[in-house]
């Protein structure tokens, strides 16, 4: 399939909060795609999760539409978040559940 950039659009604001990552929720295949699963089930956050591994064209074409060349990526209400390093730092610093909730997002 090719995406479109408003089909890209589409599939990151299709839930309010989306995570692009190598696996699943359930089977993370990655350390940084665990991570912040891990994150965000300590969160309480509901997110839908969409596995990058699965569609080759789709990982690169994120890449380009978010310029972040790696995975996972999260997004909040169509904005990109970031990828591990600075979801973790959000988290750790207690910024990630305070954009979250701003966002009228359910979270602990």
């Amino acid at each position: 399939m090719s995406y479109s950039e408003s089909e890209l659009k589409t599939l990151t604001h299709s839930n309010p909060v989306v995570l692009f990552l190598k696996g699943t929720s359930d089977f993370p295949s990655c350390g940084f795609s665990a991570k912040v699963v891990h994150i965000l089930a300590d969160l309480g956050v509901a997110y839908k999760d969409i596995n990058v591994l699965e569609d080759n064209e789709l990982r690169e074409k994120m890449k380009d539409f978010s310029q972040w060349p790696t995975f996972p990526q999260l997004y909040i209400k169509g904005e990109l978040i970031g990828g591990c390093d600075i979801v973790r730092e959000l988290y750790n610093s207690g910024e990630l559940s305070k954009l979250l909730k701003s966002k009228g997002i359910d979270c602990k």
